[in-house]
């Protein structure tokens, strides 16, 4: 690629990726392990040789996958927008994908600007797995009634206390209430999609609320019990966190 000299001007680009997440870590750079944000560096570094301070949408966790994930960056660097994604999408794996790429105002902030997130989580729903699928959405052999546990999952809606939903380690700290716009799960066929929107998630908030439905399902918590759950404010109450594999980051609302 031929080399562009910095002219001066400090962008702030936004950058709209989607990825596989099967084969990483989650998105943050970690020791030992490979990350989304490490892939999308070593990229960005090969084209304009810096290495900005790369700010994720997210948080997301080792075989999460994104259909929407967004970073913001500040850079110096004159290439434009289009052929800086053209580049990327040269050098990152091909599991990663960059759609989008555009300069945005200077106070923009790809966590912090975000006025709301949307996760789905897939369940393949039969008795015989689905090959396709496999690392995609959760394998669930049993009956699914999706009617009854849309109707439950309405519980979640609203502003609430999620210390129940929550994995609580060192990265959850002060307030735990989020505000839940909506959850729906709908089925086409033998697939099972769970939908949810809010403000903001915590550390596997989306697994356990899904975890605690499939508990709902199995008979092991009664179909109204997730407004007393939410109340106990406590983590033991509620279902166990369903795997990593059906969840996706949907889209991201600015």
């Amino acid at each position: 690629m031929q080399h562009i000299v910095s002219d001066g001007c400090l962008r702030n680009l936004l950058l709209t990726i989607s990825y596989d997440g099967s084969c990483f870590h989650g998105w943050q750079i970690q020791k030992n392990a490979v990350t989304v944000q490490q892939v999308f560096q070593e990229a960005l570094y090969k084209i304009i040789s810096q290495t900005p301070d790369i700010k994720g949408c997210s948080r997301t966790d080792s075989g999460v996958h994104a259909n929407m994930y967004c970073i913001s960056l500040k850079t110096d660097h004159p290439i434009p927008e289009q052929r800086l994604m053209a580049a990327l999408n040269r050098y990152l794996p091909k599991s990663v994908a960059v759609l989008d790429c555009r300069r945005v105002p200077d106070d923009f902030h790809a966590r912090y600007s975000c006025k709301s997130k949307q996760y789905i989580y897939k369940i393949w729903n039969d008795q015989v797995r689905n090959p396709f699928l496999e690392g995609y959405a959760l394998h669930y052999r049993y009956d699914i009634d999706e009617k009854m546990l849309n109707k439950a999952a309405q519980a979640y809606t609203g502003s609430h206390d999620f210390t129940s939903f929550c994995t609580i380690d060192k990265r959850e700290k002060g307030d735990f209430t989020r505000n839940v716009k909506f959850f729906s799960v709908q089925r086409q066929d033998k697939l099972v999609t769970m939908t949810v929107e809010a403000d903001g998630f915590l550390y596997n908030m989306v697994r356990i609320m899904v975890g605690t439905l499939l508990k709902i399902q199995q008979g092991k918590l009664r179909a109204d019990s997730i407004p007393y759950i939410l109340e106990k404010k406590d983590r033991s109450f509620a279902g166990p966190t369903a795997p990593a594999a059906g969840l996706y980051l949907n889209k991201v609302n600015y």
